[in-house]
C-alpha cells in the first residue's frame, strides 16, 4: 500500500516576502478597503498584480475564493496564494481552519514540497492568536489528506511529505504560538488517522482488523491500554446484541476497549468519560438487505468507532488530565447461516431483552451493549456516536449531525465543543413519546419504531441502556463522508467527531463549561 501523504508543520521567523517556499499563502477579507501590511509589501514588489486582480473583479475575497501570482524572483516564494477569508464582520476561528485547508488542498494539487503560511496576520490581532494557530493547524492536516493508498499508477507525481511552516517576523509571538500549533498537530493528525482506516474497505478492516489496529494504536502510544474480547468472551459476559448482529458473518465481531487514566491528580476530580462508537465495518443490512445502490459506501458505517478510536489517540498525545474508555463494539452485518432474523428476541448485555424487527437497525443493538459496559465499570459520563439512522439525515440533511441527551448540560457542553471544533450539532428530542414506541409486546423492547421520528426513537431506545448515567447520543449519519471534493477538502471519509469530542474532553479537562 502507497504510504498517505505525510505532514510536517512547523512554525517559523521568516519574512513574508523574503522566505523561500513553493507556496506563500497570505489572506483577504472581502470588501476590505485595502490590503495588509503584508499584502501591501508583497503587492509591491509583484508589481501591484495583487490589487489588480481585486480591482478587476476576478478576486472578491469570498470564503472559498483564491488566487496564485507568480514570484519570478520579485519575492522569494515561487507563488504567492491569496485566500479569501470572507466577511471580517462574520469571522470566526473555522474561517481560516477552511482557509488553511484551502490552502493545503491547493498546495498538494499544485504538488508543492513547501508551504508557508501567514494567515494567522490577516485578522490584525482580532483573534486570540493561539485559537488561530491550532485551527490553522487542523486545517492544514484537514485539507492536505488524499486516500489514495491503493493508487499504483504514480503518473500524477503527487509528492510523499508536505512541508509546512506558520512564520512570523516576531519572534516572540511564533514562541507563543508553538504550544497551539502543536495541539492543533496532535487533533490534525487524529482526524487524519480516523480518515485512513474509516476509508479502508470491508475485505481490509474487518472486526479483528480493526482490533488489531486499536491493539496497534495502543502499543504504540503512551498512556493508552487496549482489551479487546473475541466472540467467546463475549458469550460468556452475555453481551448477545453484538452477538446478534455478527452472528451471520464469517468475520467475528469483537468488542474493543481502549483506555486511558491520566497520572495527573486532577484527573481523579474529574468526571470518569466513556465514548462508544459504533464500528459495523460493513453493513449490507443483514436479512433485510440494503439496496445494492451505493452499498459500497457501507465500509463507512464503521465512522463512530474510528471518532472515538482517533479522540483515544489525541487525548493520549495531548497529556489531558482525565480518564477515559473508549469503547467501540465491532460487527459485520451480513446474511447468512447465523443471521440474526426479524423476530428474533436477543437478550443484551444488560439483561434487557429486544425484538428484532429489522435487521438493518443493527448499530443500536452493538451500542446497547457498549453503553452497558460503560456503566458496569462505573463510568459518569457516556457519549455514543454513531451513522445510526437515515432519519436523522432526512431531518438534518448533511450539515449537521443529532445530538439527543438526558442532561441538559452536557447537552449544552456538547454543543459548545461543535461550536468551537465546527463540527456542529443540532439538538432532537428523545423523550418518553418517543421510548414508548420503542416498546414490545413479546421482550423489554423492540429495534425500531414508527415510521416518523426515527432518530430520536432510535435515541430513545439507547437512553433506557444508560439508566441514571449523564448521557449523549449523537447520530452523525450523513456527516462521515464527502461524496465530491470540495476546495477544501478531498472525497472520502470526513473523520467527524474527533474533533468535537477531543473539545469537548479539552474543555472538561480545564473545567470550562
Amino acid at each position: 500500500m502507497k504510504e498517505i501523504i505525510r505532514v510536517e508543520l512547523k512554525s517559523k521567523k521568516a519574512d513574508p516576502a523574503a522566505v523561500e517556499t513553493d507556496l506563500l499563502v497570505v489572506g483577504y477579507f472581502s470588501g476590505s478597503k485595502g490590503l495588509d501590511r503584508t499584502g501591501r509589501e508583497l503587492d509591491r514588489r509583484l508589481g501591484g498584480a495583487i490589487s489588480r486582480v481585486i480591482e478587476l473583479g476576478d478576486f472578491k475575497g469570498k470564503s472559498g475564493d483564491s488566487a496564485i501570482f507568480y514570484g519570478e524572483g520579485r519575492v522569494a516564494a515561487r507563488r504567492v496564494l491569496l485566500v479569501g477569508l470572507g466577511e471580517k464582520t462574520k469571522a470566526g476561528p473555522d474561517t481560516f481552519r477552511q482557509a488553511a485547508a484551502l490552502a493545503a488542498n491547493k498546495a498538494v494539487e499544485l504538488k508543492a514540497r513547501t508551504v508557508a503560511l501567514v494567515l494567522h496576520a490577516a485578522p490584525g490581532g482580532r483573534f486570540d492568536a493561539a485559537t488561530l494557530a491550532q485551527v490553522i493547524a487542523e486545517g492544514t492536516y484537514y485539507g492536505s489528506y488524499r486516500y489514495d493508498e491503493y493508487v499504483t499508477d504514480n503518473d500524477d507525481g503527487r509528492l510523499s511529505t508536505l512541508e509546512v511552516e506558520l512564520i512570523d517576523s516576531d519572534l516572540q509571538r511564533l514562541r507563543k504560538l508553538k504550544a497551539p500549533l502543536a495541539r492543533g498537530t496532535i487533533i490534525g493528525r487524529a482526524q487524519s488517522y480516523a480518515r485512513t482506516i474509516a476509508n479502508r474497505p470491508g475485505n481490509v478492516i474487518n472486526p479483528p482488523a480493526l482490533a488489531q489496529e486499536a491493539k496497534k494504536l495502543a502499543a504504540g502510544t503512551p498512556g493508552l491500554t487496549c482489551t479487546v474480547l473475541d466472540e467467546k468472551q463475549m458469550k460468556q459476559k452475555g453481551m448477545g446484541g453484538v452477538l446478534a448482529v455478527g452472528g451471520g458473518s464469517s468475520r467475528p465481531p469483537r468488542f474493543i476497549v481502549v483506555r486511558y487514566v491520566s497520572k495527573h491528580a486532577g484527573a481523579r476530580k474529574l468526571p470518569r468519560v466513556a465514548l462508544v462508537g459504533k464500528a459495523i465495518t460493513f453493513d449490507s443490512g443483514g436479512i433485510s438487505i440494503k439496496p445494492a445502490a451505493n452499498m459500497d459506501q457501507m465500509k463507512l458505517d464503521k465512522s463512530g468507532g474510528l471518532a472515538v478510536l482517533a479522540t483515544m489517540k489525541a487525548v493520549a498525545e495531548l497529556k489531558l488530565p482525565i480518564e477515559v474508555y473508549g469503547i467501540i463494539p465491532s460487527a459485520e452485518n451480513m446474511p447468512g447461516p447465523a443471521s440474526f432474523r426479524p423476530g428474533d428476541i436477543i437478550t443484551t448485555y444488560s439483561g434487557k431483552t429486544v425484538e428484532i424487527q429489522n435487521t438493518d437497525a443493527e448499530g443500536r443493538m452493538i451500542l446497547c451493549d457498549g453503553i452497558e459496559y460503560a456503566v458496569k465499570q462505573g463510568c459518569d459520563v457516556i457519549i455514543d456516536i454513531a451513522t445510526l439512522t437515515g432519519a436523522c439525515m432526512v431531518a438534518l440533511g448533511k450539515y449537521m449531525a443529532g445530538l439527543m441527551s438526558n442532561d441538559e448540560a452536557l447537552a449544552r457542553q456538547l454543543k459548545k465543543a461543535a461550536e468551537m471544533s465546527a463540527e456542529k450539532l443540532w439538538q432532537l428530542p428523545c423523550g418518553e413519546q418517543y421510548a414508548e414506541e420503542m416498546k414490545s409486546k413479546i421482550a423489554d423492547l423492540k429495534n425500531i419504531g414508527s415510521k416518523w421520528g426515527g432518530a430520536c426513537t432510535a435515541a430513545a431506545f439507547l437512553r433506557q441502556f444508560a439508566g441514571e448515567k449523564k448521557w449523549a447520543h449523537i447520530d452523525m449519519a450523513g456527516m462521515d463522508v464527502f461524496e465530491k471534493p470540495k476546495e477544501s477538502v478531498s472525497a472520502g471519509a470526513s473523520g467527524y467527531g474527533v474533533r468535537l469530542l477531543t473539545t469537548y474532553l479539552v474543555n472538561l479537562a480545564n473545567k470550562k463549561d
